[in-house]
């Protein structure tokens, strides 16, 4: 059997095009048959035409002709442009763009393969109907959407891990750099206490040296103060990004939990179970009623 190097899925849905327009395009032909065949029996009633009869009723047979042919060839195109629609819908869904290629319409070698596909598919007489062959193993769009939402929510709980993770670390840091920051800031503290009760027991050469070495300590001191600064300020930049891409992800995440459970809600099991659970409850209603026609008055 002849292929088109598609998927058996994919194959299946250009088999079913093809058989909806070789129904169109039988009728048609069938109105261009009986287009000839009331020209027949409505004008060719005589034995003999003159020339300007004969043009005319040729003249008359021409226009029918091709208002139906020129009817068949729009429909055949807006048709086409419907079935690109669904196409391109499905697609922009998941932030897809399709392109087409037009000159590939007019390929002859394509053409002729797209001809030996339809004469096997169409003409062997063993072949069973395409209806009821392939419809148990055609799986409904609601479901392949459901798949890759499943997908992308597993994605985004996965990132949302990871940030927790890293938001979890930069806690950490950011905890820890303030820790650092009060013991420097207790030391400096504890320091000035120091040089205040000694000023008065020692010299002023000793003082004057104990002061340089104070002055270098809290230059160092501030020094390495104002580094850990811009560490805690960078920290708590990296803080305040995280918990934005982890509202970011929860977000995503919820959208993407309502649009499964919106889809659900659409696929056939779910209203088949909603039909049973109401027939069941006016079952049970009805079974209620009853009862209390016959349970005993107080």
């Amino acid at each position: 059997m002849a292929e088109l190097g598609l998927n058996e899925h994919h194959q299946n849905e250009v088999i079913n095009y093809m058989r909806f327009a070789r129904s169109r395009r039988g009728l048609r032909l069938k109105t261009v048959d009986s287009c000839f065949q009331d020209l027949k029996e409505s004008r060719l009633v005589e034995e003999t035409f003159t020339v300007d009869e004969v043009s005319e009723v040729l003249s008359g047979l021409q226009a029918v002709v091709y208002s139906e042919v020129e009817s068949e060839l729009i429909n055949t195109a807006h048709t086409n442009v419907l079935l690109l629609r669904q196409l391109f819908f499905q697609a922009e869904k998941w932030y897809l763009k399709l392109q087409t290629d037009i000159s590939e319409l007019e390929n002859r070698e394509l053409l002729e393969q797209v001809a030996e596909f339809e004469k096997a598919e169409f003409t062997s007489s063993n072949k069973k109907p395409i209806l009821d062959t392939l419809k148990p193993k055609l799986a409904p769009l609601n479901e392949g959407g459901t798949e890759l939402l499943n997908k992308e929510i597993e994605r985004l709980q996965e990132e949302n891990e990871k940030l927790k993770s890293r938001l979890k670390t930069i806690e950490i840091q950011a905890t820890q750099a303030l820790d650092e920051k009060s013991k420097l800031e207790r030391a400096l503290q504890d320091l000035q206490l120091d040089q205040g009760n000694q000023k008065d027991f020692i010299k002023a050469q000793d003082l004057n040296d104990l002061e340089n070495t104070v002055a270098a300590l809290k230059s160092e001191f501030q020094k390495t103060l104002n580094d850990k600064t811009e560490n805690q300020k960078s920290l708590e930049e990296n803080l305040a990004t995280a918990k934005h891409d982890l509202l970011r992800v929860q977000e995503q995440l919820s959208m993407a939990e309502k649009e499964l459970d919106k889809k659900f809600q659409q696929t056939a099991a779910y209203r088949n179970m909603k039909e049973i659970l109401t027939r069941k409850n006016d079952q049970i209603k009805d079974l209620r009623r009853r009862l209390a026609k016959y349970e005993p008055e107080d």
